[in-house]
C-alpha cells in the first residue's frame, strides 16, 4: 500500500520488502503495490524511483493501454479512459519486461504489469473514510500554490459520489484479473 515515506530513504524495512518482493516473483506468487508498493515492486525489479514532474493529489482520469497485455488486464477499459485517485511526488520506472497499462499527461507510469503482478502509481483501493482522513493530511503536503494537478480537500470531497462508483468499476476490473492469477489464471 502507500505511504508517506520514499523507497529512496535508508529505512531498514526498505531492502528486506524488495527482498521479499523479488522472492514472492520468483516463486510466481502474484504481487500488487499500490503507489509505494508499485514503487517499491519497480525498485525490487532494478527499475528507479524519482521525483514526479508535479505532484498528483486528487481525482484523475489515466489512459488505458491498447495491447494485447492491456485488453487482459483492463477488459472493457483497453484503450479508454479508467477513474483513479492520485496521491503522489514520485513514481516509478518500468520495470525490464513490464508492459505499461495506464498513463496520464501529469505521470507516464501509472499502471504497470509484469505477468500475474500489478504495479500501481495511482490508488484504486480508496474508501470515502481513507480519502476524508488523507484530505486532513492536504495543507501538510502542499506548502505552495498547486499546480492543477493537485485539487482541493473541497472538490476532492465534491466529486466523491460521482467519482467514487467509478473508481470502484476500475478497481474490480483491475483486482479481479489478479485475483484470477492467486488460481493460476494469469
Amino acid at each position: 500500500m502507500g505511504g508517506p515515506m520514499s523507497v529512496n530513504e535508508e529505512l531498514p524495512w526498505i531492502a528486506p520488502v524488495c527482498a521479499l518482493i523479488r522472492d514472492a516473483i520468483e516463486k510466481g506468487i502474484p504481487v500488487l503495490g499500490h503507489c509505494l508498493g508499485g514503487q517499491l515492486i519497480s525498485k525490487a525489479l532494478g527499475g528507479t524511483v524519482g521525483k514526479n514532474p508535479v505532484p498528483e493529489i486528487g481525482w484523475s482520469v489515466l489512459n488505458g493501454g491498447k495491447d494485447a497485455v492491456s485488453r487482459h488486464w483492463l477488459g472493457d477499459y483497453v484503450g479508454g479512459t479508467l477513474d483513479v485517485f492520485q496521491w503522489h511526488r514520485e513514481t516509478f520506472s518500468l520495470p525490464e519486461g513490464a508492459t505499461l497499462l495506464a498513463e496520464n499527461a501529469c505521470c507516464a507510469h501509472q499502471i504497470a504489469a509484469l505477468g500475474p503482478h500489478l504495479a500501481l502509481q495511482c490508488h484504486i483501493e480508496m474508501l470515502p473514510e481513507m480519502i476524508e482522513e488523507w484530505c486532513g493530511h492536504w495543507q501538510e503536503e502542499v506548502t505552495a500554490t498547486p499546480p492543477p494537478s493537485v485539487q482541493t480537500p473541497e472538490r476532492i470531497q465534491a466529486e466523491l459520489p460521482q467519482r467514487l462508483p467509478a473508481l470502484r468499476r476500475v478497481a474490480d476490473q483491475l483486482y479481479g484479473v489478479w485475483v484470477s492469477g492467486l488460481a493460476g489464471g494469469a
